[in-house]
C-alpha cells in the first residue's frame, strides 16, 4: 500500500480470475487461444493463462461503496492482520457482489480478501 495511488490507474496491474468449470481443461483453452489468434489477435492474447489458484489463509471484509473509497477498508485489513501478528503475503484480491450496471455506486458490495502467513 505504501507504493500504491489510486489516482494512478494505469499504474495498476490487474489479474482477472474467471472460475472456470471441471470441464474446461488447460488444452482447451489452448485451442480456444489459437482460434481466437487467427481470427482477431488481440493484443493481451498472450497474456490469457490458465492455472489453479492456491489461496492459503486470508483475511476479508465487505466493503459497500465505490471502489475509489476501497483505501481505508484495505488499510484496516492489512492493519488487522499485522495487529494478530501476521505479514501481509501477496496481492488482494475482490469478489464483485454487485452488478454495477444496476445498483448504485453508494450501494456496490466488493469482498476484499488479503493473504496472510
Amino acid at each position: 500500500m505504501s507504493k500504491f495511488d489510486h489516482n494512478k490507474k494505469e499504474d495498476w496491474k490487474w489479474t482477472a480470475l474467471i472460475m472456470q468449470p471441471e470441464a474446461v481443461t488447460k488444452e482447451l483453452v489452448a485451442i480456444a487461444i489459437e482460434e481466437v489468434r487467427k481470427k482477431k489477435n488481440p493484443k493481451a492474447l498472450s497474456k490469457i493463462r490458465f492455472e489453479a489458484f492456491k489461496e492459503g489463509k486470508v483475511a476479508q471484509t465487505l466493503h459497500i461503496g465505490p471502489f475509489s473509497e476501497e483505501g481505508p477498508t484495505i488499510k484496516k485489513m492489512h492493519d488487522f492482520i499485522i495487529e494478530n501478528g501476521h505479514n501481509l503475503s501477496g496481492k488482494h484480491h475482490e469478489i464483485y457482489l454487485s452488478d454495477i450496471r444496476r445498483a448504485a455506486p453508494i450501494k456496490w458490495k466488493t469482498i476484499v480478501r488479503q493473504p496472510y502467513r
